[in-house]
């Protein structure tokens, strides 16, 4: 076992809880740090429940193609802890020594005292950004927002709000407006929000918030929008239209994912002229993201011609955009669609699996390795029959796989594969195929 998994062990110990949603811990570590949240760059800090990481990558690559320099925070990772910290002294992950000597610094000064992972490790976040130089920070809250422990942060430059869909209910509220509340807690008093297009009981909390800290707030739909337009792709607000590329995201709601982090980079002044923002979308990139496999040890296991795609989306809001997506694929180029799914006892299944009713052929449900809270394949099959799709439980993605290629000899056709359900999974499937993201 490596050092930094020994530390990381040892930082899940500090607290009986995974999640405990409260600042007081965070405060009285990071004074005992000498407060490096006041010593970051420039902050744009991002909730939601859906698309967080597609918006920070697309903000990302806007930033990095006019030469800004980005730390970006982003969790959970898909395969090394490593990459929820990314530098932009050179745009790479932490390196392992920075990395442990932050760790080990917050473990002392914590001395022992209850504190969750998550916010330790933010914590050591924070550190290294404050002794790093960059231009901007972009940073993602890690649930919630309100008492998420990003929230410390008192004064970004702008905030943003991805779409909100039911997720995380037993620690953010029983229907969208208690958790739009949670979320909504990131709005700073005049600082710029830019809010995605939200069901209809998730925008009034938004508004209201935004109202009495005297937050300019712009939606989009409302205040400016993001549309196909042959080909291309049309921002357009009150100060007029910008003709883009298309993202190289995939997905239709990748285009309002693109809006958004436009939006946001213009609020906050750092949008650079058209040029740069289109080089930007066309070099997005955000793995485990409707990624599609094009070769390797996971394909290999794949029947010949097989098409392969990765996804870590876990909620109902994610199942909609990804079996949306899948239909498109189904009218570009039919093929029978099999469905690999593997998903937290934290999640939806039923909700997650309805929308691709009538569009699968069959489901199997896999374990998840890298995590103690995944539900049984047994279950997950259960819970995929009761959203009206035939379902069968596997003991590993490979005997699933295997199941694949046997019906696709039936079938007399290649399938398209779609390997979701959780961004565990989706991590999994990737250090399978050894193509972690890098």
């Amino acid at each position: 076992m490596d050092q930094i998994t020994k530390i990381l062990d040892r930082l899940l110990a500090l607290h009986p809880k995974e999640i405990d949603l409260s600042l007081g811990r965070m405060h009285r570590l990071l004074d005992a740090l000498g407060n490096p949240e006041h010593r970051l760059p420039p902050v744009i800090h991002v909730a939601g429940t859906n698309g967080k990481g597609s918006v920070t990558a697309t903000m990302r690559a806007i930033l990095e193609a006019s030469g800004k320099r980005c730390h970006v925070y982003t969790s959970p990772h898909l395969v090394s802890f490593n990459e929820r910290i990314r530098l932009g002294t050179d745009g790479a992950f932490v390196s392992d020594p920075v990395l442990y000597d932050a760790l080990h610094r917050c473990e002392e000064a914590n001395g022992g005292e209850e504190i969750t992972f998550f916010e330790i490790t933010t914590a050591a976040a924070f550190l290294i950004y404050s002794e790093h130089p960059a231009d901007v920070l972009l940073l993602e809250v890690g649930l919630g927002g309100r008492l998420d422990a990003t929230n410390v942060v008192e004064d970004p430059v702008a905030t943003v709000i991805t779409p909100i869909s039911m997720d995380h209910e037993k620690f953010l509220g029983d229907d969208i407006a208690a958790i739009a509340q949670e979320k909504a807690g990131i709005i700073k008093a005049g600082i710029p929000v830019i809010s995605a297009a939200q069901p209809e009981d998730a925008l009034p909390p938004i508004i209201r918030r935004a109202a009495r800290l005297r937050a300019a707030l712009k939606i989009l739909g409302q205040d400016f929008v993001a549309q196909s337009d042959q080909g291309r792709m049309a921002f357009q607000d009150d100060d007029g239209l910008i003709d883009l590329p298309l993202p190289v995201l995939g997905g239709g709601h990748q285009l309002d994912n693109a809006g958004l982090a436009i939006a946001t980079l213009k609020a906050a002044g750092l949008l650079p002229d058209e040029n740069m923002i289109a080089l930007g979308l066309r070099s997005v990139n955000w793995p485990g993201r409707l990624q599609p496999i094009m070769s390797g040890p996971l394909l290999d296991l794949c029947p010949q011609g097989a098409e392969v795609w990765v996804d870590g989306g876990h909620n109902p809001g994610a199942g909609v955009s990804v079996a949306q997506f899948m239909g498109e694929q189904e009218e570009r180029s039919p093929r029978p669609l099999y469905v690999v799914a593997g998903m937290l006892t934290t999640k939806d299944p039923v909700g997650f699996f309805r929308p691709f009713h009538g569009l699968v052929r069959h489901v199997g449900t896999v374990p998840i390795s890298s995590t103690t809270t995944a539900r049984s394949p047994e279950e997950l099959a259960d819970l995929a029959r009761c959203a009206g799709l035939e379902a069968t439980p596997f003991q590993s993605l490979d005997a699933a796989l295997a199941d694949v290629a046997a019906c696709s000899k039936k079938d007399g056709e290649p399938p398209r594969i779609l390997i979701c359900g959780s961004l565990y999974l989706a991590g999994e499937a990737l250090a399978r195929n050894g193509s972690a993201p890098d």
